[in-house]
């Protein structure tokens, strides 16, 4: 059995390979996606800051993980990223943010996760890969599926104002967010 809050000491550490360089400046895209709060956002029409963090994929309990999974760097640790974020959710919104997690998985598949973590925001599907098409967000492909590298943005009013990527070990992004938001 997998302990998907616990992050193995070996996993390879991802590089920044250029791929987030355009997304500074850019508006968020005018699409709604479901979320697991069972209603529509359209990330585009959100006044104020937001923070998005994008992942791949979230494990389910007694689901093995795909195959070479811990050696793809990056992939590993979205449970512990998901659950960071919940831990500091009340200090995120404090600084004036709201939160929301976004993956190419359906909705249903996330709505039992959040439920489990016990998640206070929304979690968005991109399961037609609309968000990521829209903004060009960098992607990988394990076991035949398409899914999202690890990426967080911080937007302003529908303007991405900071990215955070590469984002190692997962369960650092909300801290790298708090510091940028108290600067900002």
């Amino acid at each position: 059995m997998t302990n998907f809050n616990q992050l193995p000491a070996d996993l390879p550490i991802p590089h920044d390979d250029g791929s987030t360089g355009h997304l500074i400046g850019m508006r968020l895209p005018n699409i709604s996606l479901q979320a697991t709060n069972g209603k529509a956002i359209n990330l585009e029409g959100i006044k104020g800051r937001v923070v998005i963090y994008c992942y791949p994929m979230t494990g389910q309990p007694n689901v093995a993980l795909p195959d070479g999974w811990d050696q793809i760097p990056g992939a590993r640790g979205c449970t512990p990223q998901s659950c960071s974020f919940r831990d500091h959710f009340q200090e995120l919104q404090a600084l004036g943010a709201e939160v929301i997690g976004l993956s190419v998985q359906s909705s249903e598949y996330q709505k039992e996760m959040a439920d489990r973590l016990h998640l206070p925001f929304p979690v968005l599907s991109d399961v037609n890969h609309e968000f990521q098409n829209a903004l060009n967000i960098p992607i990988f492909v394990a076991a035949g599926m398409t899914l999202l590298k690890r990426v967080t943005l911080i937007a302003n009013n529908g303007v991405i104002e900071a990215v955070h990527y590469p984002i190692f070990p997962s369960d650092s992004d909300p801290d790298w967010v708090i510091e940028y938001l108290k600067r900002h």
